[in-house]
């Protein structure tokens, strides 16, 4: 089961991670969490690993709509998005809100993924042309 979508860009990570909060935030995202996963994994058990983010984003009209139909629905937000390095690359993924909709099996929650998803695509896809 696929569960999100990735692009993989060219450029420094700190730019890119940049550019994706600007993109989420043309979608009408804003970021409200965010994991330092390189640093935590460092100081919390003294591993390396490459630069690796997750943003927790989230579209206050969408997130209303979706806890309108199902108050549970919190386990599942906000959107997230994985800003990760790779090598000379970066890999920007995000979740399918489509998820929300196969895990609640709620109808009402279709609309909202929907639209989440479709924001989100718009999101990856103004950053570069390798979306998959």
């Amino acid at each position: 089961m696929r569960y999100g979508r990735a692009i993989t860009l060219e450029g420094p990570f700190e730019q890119v991670q940049q550019d994706v909060r600007q993109a989420l935030a043309d979608q009408g995202f804003g970021v409200l969490t965010e994991i330092d996963v390189q640093a935590t994994l460092k100081a919390k058990l003294d591993q390396d690993m490459e630069p690796y983010l997750i943003l927790g984003a989230c579209n206050p009209p969408l997130a209303h709509r979706a806890l309108e139909a199902d108050r549970s629905v919190g386990l599942l937000l906000p959107c997230n998005v994985v800003v990760r390095g790779d090598g000379d690359r970066v890999i920007v993924e995000a979740i399918d809100p489509g998820t929300m909709v196969t895990l609640t099996g709620l109808d009402a929650m279709a609309p909202v993924a929907e639209e989440a998803g479709r924001r989100l695509e718009a999101a990856l896809s103004s950053l570069g042309p390798s979306a998959s």
